[in-house]
């Protein structure tokens, strides 16, 4: 369905959105989302660059969400690591017209299916305790 690099990058998400107005250590983030520090500073950079969230160097810095929460959604983070596939053409050459096969449709609207679910959660959403289906607890890290 998506990478690892998406679900880190929402777990990510999900952290920063729970502290919105704080801006987050790297540290905190990697114990809190069970990320590897290294794999999550590329993850972090790529949503800097989606502009999603942004970074502070030096005593009290970190990263935080660009915008709160609520406006931000699942599909923003996975679109700002990868595109969610779509089928627009038979592998196989079967394509009519630009119709897809009855196969390939089938494929083509499970992805569209995932893109309509992302789309309507909110990150603020996805935070631990809060009244949603979609959502895990992250593991409570020692403290």
């Amino acid at each position: 369905m998506i990478s690892s690099t998406a679900k880190y990058a929402l777990r990510a998400a999900v952290h920063l959105g729970s502290r919105h107005d704080d801006f987050v250590g790297r540290t905190e983030i990697a114990e809190a989302t069970l990320v590897p520090v290294d794999y999550l500073l590329k993850v972090l950079n790529e949503l800097v660059i989606a502009g999603l969230v942004e970074s502070r160097r030096g005593p009290g810095g970190g990263y935080r969400l660009t915008m709160s929460p609520g406006k931000i959604t699942a599909l923003q983070v996975v679109l700002a690591i990868e595109e969610i596939p779509r089928i627009t053409e038979c592998p196989f050459g079967n394509s009519k017209d630009g119709n897809l096969c009855s196969l390939n449709r089938l494929l083509d609207d499970a992805c569209r299916l995932v893109e309509k679910a992302f789309a309507g959660a909110t990150i603020a959403d996805l935070i631990p305790g809060r009244k949603c289906s979609r959502t895990c607890d992250f593991p409570k890290m020692p403290t």
